[in-house]
């Protein structure tokens, strides 16, 4: 296999190298999925949303014996419960009123492929039933039919959450969910692969500047810091709409804005553990502090991020407030250069690649 720059564009992907980054954690999805990509035992991929799920499932079929099969993707939140078996497993002629013809199910169509089931943990329990019989003997049979069917086909399955707890709940098999995880990925959020995010910022600012002919203006260094400290709760899903919407608005002011946090309402809200003693001090040092940030923010809001202005109507001496700014790690607009993305000129006319275009969206 050539795991590549040009083998990810056919994909219409990112380059490998961007994808799973330089975090450990990053490079250990990456090894696993590798060594199991050629194999036929069925996958389970673990993380949060917008943590690149269905870009693992995409490089497992690219990467494994039935690549040249098809990719068949089931949404199982997205299909009503009452369609969800038909949906999977076709159905007869005459199966039902207004089953005019046969109809090939997804299991079906995935025959020599792979099945991927997006949020395997919103199937009932009758049709994971049917799936474990699929998984056990390679046999179905179509809704209104009575002779057993025969296919081959790999099931890689995704989930945002720990399916276990849905197992103790209830509305889990522990058998189906025994047969589906034979390994499992889990995919690490943004927040702890901080390190891959400069990486990740210079893509998608190529990549959108491309798409929109646009030569965006580079990020200042508080705002990168910022980045940097946000919890990113949309992951690289998020981080990739943020980017995209700065690249064609050319606001970071916006980019900025997206990242404080809200006031909080009804007064000072401060997280508390009370697990283990407490320190009155320190919590009250940091619920001053949270309470500062705000307030500075809100000022610099109003006086259009004129940091001379927003010190005088503080009471505060400009050194100060550049202190604070620092401090609190919150931004200096407007942006000033600390990095040179190869973008393109306002007057060089873009070549883009045929896996580039306005509707691509990488997460």
């Amino acid at each position: 296999m050539v795991h590549n720059a040009e083998f990810a564009a056919s994909l219409s992907l990112p380059p490998l190298d961007i994808i799973f980054g330089k975090s450990a954690a990053m490079q250990a999805v990456r090894s696993k999925l590798e060594r199991v990509a050629e194999t036929d035992v069925p996958v389970l991929i673990q993380g949060e949303s917008g943590t690149g799920k269905e870009i693992c499932v995409r490089l497992l079929h690219a990467f494994s014996m039935r690549a040249r099969g098809s990719l068949v993707k089931v949404s199982c939140p997205a299909i009503p419960h009452s369609l969800l078996e038909t949906e999977l497993f076709g159905y007869e002629k005459g199966a039902f009123t207004g089953a005019m013809t046969t109809k090939l199910g997804r299991v079906e169509q995935a025959h020599m492929g792979t099945l991927f089931l997006d949020e395997v943990g919103s199937l009932d329990l009758g049709v994971q039933a049917k799936l474990l019989q699929v998984l056990q003997d390679g046999t179905f049979v179509r809704v209104g039919g009575h002779e057993p069917r025969s296919i081959t086909t790999r099931l890689v399955s995704a989930s945002n959450s720990d399916l276990r707890n849905r197992v103790e709940d209830g509305t889990f098999r522990l058998d189906f969910l025994f047969r589906i995880n034979a390994v499992t990925i889990n995919l690490p959020p943004l927040r702890q692969r901080i390190a891959d995010l400069p990486v990740l910022i210079d893509y998608f600012i190529e990549h959108y500047a491309k798409i929109f002919h646009q030569t965006p203006e580079l990020l200042s260094k508080s705002a990168v810091r910022l980045m940097q400290n946000y919890n990113w709760p949309g992951n690289v899903r998020q981080l990739e709409n943020l980017i995209r919407s700065y690249v064609l608005i050319g606001s970071e002011e916006a980019l900025v804005a997206e990242l404080m946090p809200e006031p909080p309402r009804g007064g000072i809200v401060t997280e508390i553990d009370i697990n283990e003693p407490i320190s009155l001090k320190n919590i009250t040092k940091q619920a001053t502090h949270d309470l500062e940030r705000q307030i500075i923010l809100k000022v610099l809001q109003a006086n259009s991020w004129n940091r001379q202005k927003t010190a005088k109507w503080l009471q505060i001496s400009y050194r100060s407030l550049l202190y604070k700014l620092n401090e609190a790690g919150m931004p200096e607009v407007p942006p000033r250069p600390i990095r040179v993305p190869n973008l393109i000129k306002k007057n060089e006319q873009p070549t883009l690649k045929p896996s580039l275009s306005s509707r691509t969206r990488i997460y």
